[in-house]
């Protein structure tokens, strides 16, 4: 997710340098096989531009909207999961409970595993959800496949639940099966009361709720209609704008065009970038800071202070 306020111009130029070539190539080659060579003269009335031009601006306003609700779902459902994240360690530890002294380390035991299974969870989520990108000095990315690198949870997880849990076709979802079985089994020894085993597990079909909403997101792609006649429109339109200009302005069609042109790749860039959340590119939903997040939070309610550093580029991009 870009923080900055202004963006970096050498990022619009590496997304936007081919198709304004071709604009400018274009309209040099209008103006000067029009005024230079005197071998053109096809004039486009300007009533004809105007007319195209609003109905692009009400399609890609549209597209933008519907792209900027994507990305605001899934920045509220991975809300939704730092604040269960942080209900789920405090109702671990202050339900699960035992009268028999005797059983307090067992206890201790089961809170700490289901503690950081959680955490475990998490982080394979986010590894489930998107690929990995790297971000080199020039801000272009390299993308690296992390399918099934899931090294960030071999921490939070026993040798046994690690080796099971990499070979699972969903690994995030056997993690929740495990909690679920360790409540069953605090349950039977008398640790939780028939509420307070609803509750939590009210609480880990949450966790299910907001694993299944991501995937709706990530599996259900923006319709690639809007994407594909987008892109259409605005190469049609560029492609006119030389031929309305150049006969009233001259030399002066070409910056004009140009310009305007640029506008309108620069829209339909906007909701491009924006409709896949999931996907880590620059612009996407910061799913790394927030799982920090959850892991320093949860450790610091489990009363540990070896919290993980934030991951940011450098370059006003939050991971």
């Amino acid at each position: 997710m870009i923080t900055r306020r202004n963006l970096k111009w050498r990022l619009v130029v590496h997304y936007t340098w081919k198709s304004m070539l071709y604009y400018m190539l274009l309209s040099i080659a209008v103006y000067l096989l029009h005024d230079y060579f005197e071998l053109l003269h096809l004039h486009l009335p300007f009533n004809t531009i105007t007319a195209l031009s609003t109905a692009l601006a009400i399609f890609l306003g549209f597209k933008n909207n519907n792209a900027y609700d994507r990305w605001w779902e899934g920045r509220k459902i991975w809300g939704l999961l730092v604040n269960y994240s942080r209900a789920w360690t405090r109702e671990v530890i202050t339900m699960i409970m035992s009268e028999d002294i005797d059983q307090v380390t067992e206890v201790t035991q089961l809170q700490h595993r289901m503690v950081y299974r959680h955490i475990a969870f998490v982080h394979a989520l986010r590894v489930f959800l998107r690929k990995k990108h790297a971000y080199n000095e020039t801000g272009q990315q390299e993308m690296f496949e992390e399918a099934n690198d899931y090294s960030d949870t071999i921490s939070f997880l026993s040798p046994n639940e690690y080796k099971v849990f990499c070979q699972k076709n969903n690994p995030p979802n056997y993690l929740l099966e495990l909690q679920g079985e360790d409540l069953k089994r605090a349950y039977k020894k008398g640790w939780l009361s028939d509420f307070r085993f609803v509750k939590l597990e009210q609480t880990l079909v949450e966790f299910n709720n907001i694993q299944g909403r991501s995937e709706r997101i990530k599996n259900t792609p923006f319709p690639r209609q809007y994407s594909f006649f987008s892109r259409v429109f605005v190469f049609i339109h560029a492609s006119l704008l030389p031929f309305v200009f150049v006969e009233e302005l001259g030399w002066a069609a070409m910056p004009v065009s140009v310009i305007i042109s640029f506008v309108f790749l620069c829209l339909d860039l906007v909701g491009e970038r924006a409709e896949d959340p999931f996907e880590n590119r620059l612009e996407d939903v910061p799913l790394t800071s927030l799982s920090l997040t959850i892991e320093t939070n949860v450790k610091e309610q489990w009363g540990e202070k070896d919290f993980p550093e934030k991951r940011q580029t450098g370059d006003g991009v939050v991971l």
